[in-house]
């Protein structure tokens, strides 16, 4: 209560430019005193759970979400594909050390990898490898073993606490204009480590290898399981697991001292090839103008599989939701649409955004430039010239996104946009009580309003309390519902609401950056090849 007496006293006193009073004191109300936020993560996150893009889970999901919005009386509800490849899920797993003493492992399923077709028993042999280099010290040696393919490491215990909220000081050093990168050398690593994967597998089989383990990328027993050989037929050939950090270094500690631990795998995984095409969700409020455009709010609905796709990014697709719930439910009618998405994808390489970007804003190269398929889009793409615009280019008059768990929304970046800035630092004022304070100029990246950016469209993120995402939930099997923070939430899908109203209520769309050229590369010390 004392947090809507303290919104309302700002709302009166601030001067405003593009909202309504009235509407603000109504989406505070709705979305704080009425709020659905937490049921429907709830529902996404206990009842559905993980929702790999494809599995049955997602398709599940798909439908309930569009569901959700014909009763919430939004309109235009639809979904909209695009190619991607197999569905897969996992049925069950185990993995155990049976000799030189039985131990229950904890482990899961890589993405994407195959059933053991039974349960496989076999010694370990632990064979690091990074680089196709590698290979070759570890021929005639693999057959008929589980190959330890990661570096074990020592281990490590965090100094920092692993929950934490923005202080004032750090949030004031998100607002810092950042100068564009372009470093193709760094580009180049980064796709050959994309490609090493597909080579991996296939040196494994090619050797007699069974199956192939990796190594958990954080402490604490949490898994992960990810894996990015999507497409329809470019699967793995080999079953791949990936066991938790402590249980990995006990296998390799002991295969140093003695005789390689055995293991015992069974793996059962699906593949599901009923439909390879992938499908985002929209949904509308229609605006009263038809010629002004449209804005819209969005973000993943996919998550990975060792969790229940809670934080990340069930929060999200929650708080998109009940921003849609809230707005309808006070009947506003916008000058602009207000159109809200759901995308799939987002995990591998943002594939789902990155489609509906191609369809109505831009594409990026010349006609003869070759095909990129799965995950090298998301790399090679941003760097391809010219911009072709769509025809439908200029009606998105701002597009905003939520991607960073559920932690309270504290500002927003403004993608090195200072017009934008200036706008945002109006539209956040009534919420200066609720903790949203900050205009960063600084750009993010990393989801699902980047390739949005990359064409020069109004793309922007909100800023979050980072909370437990990075250092506990983000892709882990520790991403459940309850790691959820409820006023959090609340708060988020409330600021939503007013921040999209605003923008379809403006006098003019948000003001956008100039259309991306190819960048010269002016210093000759800039990158070690440049002569």
């Amino acid at each position: 209560m004392r947090h809507l007496l303290l919104a309302a006293t700002a709302i009166i006193a601030t001067p405003v430019q593009a909202h309504d009073n009235a509407d603000i004191a109504r989406i505070i109300d709705e979305g704080i005193s009425h709020s659905q936020v937490m049921l429907t993560a709830q529902h996404l996150s206990d009842v559905i759970g993980p929702r790999l893009t494809n599995s049955p889970a997602m398709r599940t999901a798909e439908e309930w979400t569009q569901k959700k919005y014909r009763e919430w009386g939004l309109k235009n509800v639809h979904k909209e594909g695009y190619l991607f490849g197999r569905g897969w899920w996992i049925e069950k797993s185990s993995v155990r050390m049976v000799s030189p003493r039985p131990i229950q492992l904890t482990a899961i399923p890589i993405a994407w990898t195959p059933p053991t077709k039974g349960t496989i028993s076999a010694p370990i042999f632990v064979a690091p490898m990074q680089r196709a280099r590698d290979f070759a010290q570890y021929r005639g040696k693999l057959s008929g073993k589980i190959v330890l393919v990661s570096q074990p490491g020592a281990g490590s215990e965090s100094t920092t606490a692993p929950f934490h909220r923005y202080t004032g000081d750090e949030l004031a050093k998100l607002d810092e204009f950042e100068q564009a990168k372009y470093d193709p050398e760094a580009d180049k690593r980064t796709l050959e480590r994309s490609d090493f994967e597909k080579q991996r597998d296939a040196f494994l089989k090619e050797e007699g290898a069974l199956a192939y383990a990796t190594i958990s990328y954080r402490d604490g027993l949490l898994l992960h399981g990810e894996g990015y050989m999507f497409e329809a037929g470019k699967s793995p050939s080999l079953p791949g697991v990936q066991i938790a950090a402590e249980d990995y270094r006990r296998l390799a500690r002991l295969a140093k001292i003695a005789a390689a631990p055995t293991l015992e795998i069974d793996s059962v995984t699906h593949y599901d090839d009923s439909d390879v095409k992938a499908y985002n969700i929209f949904a509308e409020i229609p605006g009263t103008d038809p010629k002004a455009g449209y804005v819209m709010a969005g973000a993943h609905l996919d998550s990975w599989v060792a969790g229940d796709g809670a934080t990340d990014n069930g929060a999200g697709s929650a708080m998109i939701m009940e921003a849609a719930r809230i707005l309808s439910t006070i009947g506003v009618r916008p000058k602009r649409t207000i159109r809200f998405a759901l995308w799939s994808g987002e995990e591998q390489a943002l594939l789902g955004s990155l489609a509906w970007v191609e369809k109505n804003l831009a594409t990026r190269g010349g006609p003869n430039d070759p095909p990129l398929t799965g995950e090298r889009r998301y790399y090679e793409w941003p760097k391809r010239w010219p911009i072709n615009k769509q025809p439908g280019y200029d009606a998105l008059a701002g597009y905003f996104n939520i991607d960073n768990g559920s932690g309270k929304l504290r500002g927003i970046y403004a993608e090195n946009n200072p017009a934008a800035a200036r706008i945002f630092a109006d539209w956040m004022a009534p919420f200066r009580s609720m903790g949203m304070t900050q205009v960063a100029v600084a750009p993010t990246d990393g989801t699902d309003h980047v390739f949005m950016q990359a064409v020069g469209a109004p793309g922007f993120q909100f800023i979050q309390d980072p909370l437990d995402y990075e250092t506990r939930t983000h892709h882990s099997s520790a991403d459940t519902y309850d790691h959820l923070k409820a006023d959090d939430m609340r708060q988020g899908a409330t600021i939503l609401a007013s921040f999209l109203l605003n923008a379809a209520n403006a006098e003019k769309p948000l003001p956008r950056s100039p259309l991306p050229t190819k960048p010269v590369v002016t210093d000759p010390f800039a990158y070690p090849d440049n002569n």
